[in-house]
């Protein structure tokens, strides 16, 4: 898994995935159209790379942006790697397909280049997406996850997916599938929140001793969004360590942020949807931080997630009642 001269990582299965991703998730006050118009200017400076999910209920959009830019010449399908996620509501075997089906549909796509279970719990299936009691209480599903994991086998083998890996996972869950009877294909990766304050030491190491490709989202801090967001967390790009060592290097915080994890051999995902800020955040491949920048930043970590817990936590699967 180590960053070759071109920005790719191999995962354990010999699929390449490109190590700088383009993240379209956005609350939900944001139009769609911001999706498209977002990733349509992300593949022309250069991603190849797009992260999307069947929950941020813009998969029409995002998929038209990929079409249209297949249809004007600027990419070839076979040059995009495209990341879907299995949303909870669809965790038992005989929906995980359907679940995928629908992505796919959306997208007007063949197949994803990797397909990942979103969280690790499961929630009451159906059309809703987030289902609620009369109390609002999330209603959850009790799924055995390894039941979940072997349906994703089944898609790979259907060729729908060319890889598939899991998000938000704790150590306790990995094993679970890793140590599976009949284990047919290892997640390639684990997607979580990973940050200059939350910097997943302990979650990278075990990965990279299980040749599991972290990748990291809310690498520049967070959409602070008012439903996902803990409001009274600290900005991460006000950080006066990552505008120091930005003004060092004649670079912006958010591109410090990025190349810090880029130089451990994690997959970043970045997230704007201002044509400025997307064409910035990729310049990150022309400047290395030195060694006592990259000890500089680990000095940051607190632990510190920005993503609120309220309403999951009782979940027996809730993944961040572990230490890692």
């Amino acid at each position: 898994m180590e960053l070759n001269e071109d920005p790719f990582i191999t995962m354990n299965d010999g699929n390449r995935i490109p190590v700088l991703g383009f993240g379209t998730y956005a609350p939900e006050d944001v139009p769609k159209s911001q999706a498209k118009e977002g990733v349509k200017v992300a593949i022309e400076v250069g991603y190849r790379h797009i992260d999307a999910a069947f929950l941020y209920q813009n998969e029409v959009e995002v998929g038209e942006a990929i079409r249209e830019k297949i249809a004007d010449g600027t990419v070839k399908r076979e040059e995009i790697f495209y990341t879907g996620k299995l949303w909870s509501t669809f965790h038992s075997p005989e929906l995980v397909r359907i679940g995928l089906e629908k992505s796919l549909k959306a997208l007007q796509l063949d197949y994803m280049d990797l397909f990942i279970i979103h969280w690790p719990f499961s929630l009451k299936p159906g059309d809703n997406l987030m289902p609620m009691d009369e109390n609002g209480k999330l209603i959850f599903h009790y799924v055995d996850l390894r039941a979940t994991w072997e349906a994703m086998e089944a898609c790979k083998d259907a060729g729908l997916v060319k890889s598939i890996g899991v998000s938000n996972f704790n150590r306790r869950q990995l094993e679970l599938i890793l140590n599976k009877p009949g284990l047919k294909y290892k997640p390639v990766c684990n997607q979580v929140e990973c940050h200059a304050y939350l910097n997943q030491r302990k979650m990278q190491e075990f990965c990279k001793c299980k040749s599991i490709v972290l990748v990291a989202y809310s690498v520049l801090g967070s959409s602070r969004d008012k439903n996902w967001i803990d409001q009274t967390s600290p900005v991460l790009l006000d950080d006066p360590v990552l505008g120091q060592i930005g003004q060092k290097y004649k670079k912006s915080p958010a591109q410090v942020a990025m190349r810090y994890f880029l130089q451990q051999g994690v997959v970043v995902l970045a997230k704007s949807f201002s044509p400025e800020r997307i064409k910035q955040n990729i310049q990150v491949f022309d400047f290395h931080l030195a060694p006592e920048d990259m000890e500089a930043i680990d000095a940051l970590n607190k632990d510190l997630r920005y993503l609120d817990k309220k309403g999951i936590s009782e979940h027996p699967e809730f993944p961040f009642n572990d230490e890692y």
